[in-house]
């Protein structure tokens, strides 16, 4: 995806990313002719989505690691990945009803939804992963219509 800058139909460079701390996070662009910046947004999901691609917004500081992409690749290739062990204390329990569910969500998404549902749990002393509780998350976090 590119930017281009209307007034002087050049690409736009990435300037800044900002993460404002409600889950959401900007990429700013600035136009190297002009100067005109332009901003993209994006809400609490499409910032975790991009996160556990391992996708860097805004280039590397750092040279790649050996084998990154494939590590990378492997670390969150499972449902498994987000889930705390079992004898960890704090640990949110699902229900058959809320694991039934969860399977509906398309695989490739399906470790990224379960940790922001165990995330809400969590932070809000529940113990139990059902239906209502799921319900209930995706109301408060802004995400009726994903």
């Amino acid at each position: 995806m590119k930017f281009l800058c209307l007034e002087c139909d050049r690409q736009m460079a990435f300037d800044e990313r900002a993460v404002p701390g409600d889950g959401t996070m900007a990429a700013v662009f600035k136009c190297p002719e002009c100067g005109r910046k332009t901003a993209m947004l994006a809400n609490p999901m499409e910032t975790q989505l991009v996160s556990s691609l391992g996708v860097k917004v805004g280039g590397r500081t750092v040279p790649d690691a050996n084998f990154e992409g494939i590590r990378s690749g492997v670390a969150t290739g499972s449902d498994e990945a987000f889930e705390p062990p079992a004898a960890s204390p704090g640990a949110v329990r699902w229900s058959v009803e809320a694991v039934e569910r969860l399977g509906l969500v398309p695989s490739f998404v399906r470790g990224m939804v379960k940790k922001i549902y165990t995330d809400y749990a969590k932070e809000r002393g529940i113990e139990e992963m059902t239906p209502a509780v799921m319900d209930r998350a995706r109301t408060d976090l802004g995400l009726e219509g994903m």
